[in-house]
């Protein structure tokens, strides 16, 4: 058990770790790219440094001297690899690489953790299948490891997700460059849009109608790039909602992605009532960026979450579940059973450790209501091996009656490697 005793007020200016979608991503493009491309800001963390392996296991050329990565881009076809590519407990990294490898013409293997291996693939293997590529996995697909044995060029697609997936999508649009034929993904609600973002960026055809995003007919990456990673909005949720709950708070996040797919977590800020500025907005590589200033907020009130915002905010709603427990009157978040297959069942996880703590939780198969203006007393939680939840409760020590244990904190490193001396740097 890890004994937690933060206290004090948040206070300064810190810029989080870079983007964890965006450094995945500018890894894949930028190897099956013909020429070089260099990534500024790349986040170092246990995910994306996995997805940084895989490629050079596929022969890609990738110099990595701390501060700069340098691509050199093997084209649309790589090499078939040697052994198994395991990628961790990345599931943003098995699902758009699996669209990648299914249209190698070679036999690829990838897998993960042993939480990893419990999170659904069926959601790709199935419109995969249909473009032509042979999927296979446990329980016909549906859990890892993923065999993958693919065909190109693949077939055209025009696929109706059953979720707002920014995976699923990616994954498909990603299988899309190896096929000329018409590909279109439509989805039931807007999810993040990184890739469509990063394929315009590189000169790829991508046509936005609604909610169905198509490739066009160029579909041949351009050459020699420079992407600048911004800073983490589900990093500083963190610390956003740090500074709102502990008296005397007042920090400076720098350099946060302000893509609009992303932002659901300052709309519910607003909503409840959290004191924050945006200042100094830009666009650097094709993403808005800006500065977010957080205050202590002393009448933060309960309000309703669902609907279309949930693919908007569903990473950061481990951290609105504490933000919650000091609003007046009961928070309630439906539709967002997405959680249950997370790095974590995170709805099970979130009620079980607030419980714990002494919070008045009911629990939804779809999301759960908290009684807000709760006070968070000491006991025992899990990190459940999931690096969002067991940020969260690091959090919430910062302003419970008594000390909190908690039994992981090595899974933090997924995402935030220094996530605790960046929370000790700003405690004054």
């Amino acid at each position: 058990m890890y004994e937690v005793k933060f206290k004090g007020s948040l206070k300064g200016t810190l810029r989080v770790p870079s983007d964890k979608s965006i450094s995945h991503r500018s890894i894949m493009l930028g190897s099956i790219n013909d020429g070089e491309v260099v990534v500024k800001n790349f986040l170092r963390s246990e995910d994306c440094l996995n997805t940084l392996k895989a490629f050079k296991a596929l022969g890609v050329n990738i110099e990595d001297n701390e501060t700069l990565i340098k691509i050199h881009g093997k084209g649309k076809f790589l090499k078939e690899p040697f052994d198994v590519l395991d990628v961790g407990n990345s599931g943003t990294s098995i699902r758009l690489i699996s669209g990648i490898l299914a249209g190698q013409p070679f036999y690829s293997v990838l897998t993960g953790d042993r939480y990893l291996r419990k999170r659904p693939m069926d959601r790709i293997a199935i419109p995969l299948r249909m473009m032509g590529a042979t999927i296979l996995g446990r329980e016909n697909g549906k859990y890892p490891p993923l065999t993958i044995i693919g065909k190109n060029p693949l077939n055209g697609i025009d696929y109706k997700s059953p979720k707002a997936s920014a995976q699923v999508k990616s994954c498909i649009l990603l299988a899309g460059l190896f096929t000329d034929e018409e590909v279109k993904v439509t989805e039931p609600a807007r999810s993040r849009d990184h890739t469509e973002r990063m394929l315009k960026a590189f000169g790829v055809d991508v046509e936005v109608d609604g909610l169905t995003v198509s490739l066009g007919k160029n579909r041949v990456l351009k050459a020699d790039m420079e992407i600048d990673v911004p800073a983490d909005i589900s990093s500083a949720a963190f610390f956003m909602v740090a500074a709102a709950i502990v008296p005397g708070s007042e920090i400076i996040l720098e350099d946060v992605i302000l893509n609009p797919t992303r932002t659901g977590i300052l709309d519910v800020m607003e909503k409840m009532g959290v004191n924050f500025e945006i200042i100094n907005k830009r666009v650097v590589s094709g993403e808005e960026v800006g500065n977010i200033k957080v205050s202590y907020s002393s009448e933060l009130k309960a309000i309703s979450i669902s609907g279309d915002i949930i693919p908007r905010l569903i990473d950061e709603i481990p951290i609105i579940s504490i933000l919650a427990t000091q609003a007046e009157g009961k928070t309630v978040i439906r539709n967002a059973a997405e959680l249950r297959v997370k790095e974590s069942d995170r709805i099970k996880s979130i009620v079980s450790n607030l419980k714990n703590l002494g919070i008045n939780v009911e629990e939804f198969e779809d999301g759960f209501m908290i009684q807000g203006k709760s006070k968070i007393a000491g006991g025992e939680v899990s990190g459940f091996g999931d690096h969002r939840i067991a940020m969260s409760f690091l959090i919430a020590s910062l302003i419970s009656e008594d000390t909190i244990y908690i039994d992981d904190i090595d899974c933090i490193a997924t995402s935030y490697p220094n996530f605790l001396s960046d929370l000790k740097f700003l405690l004054k």
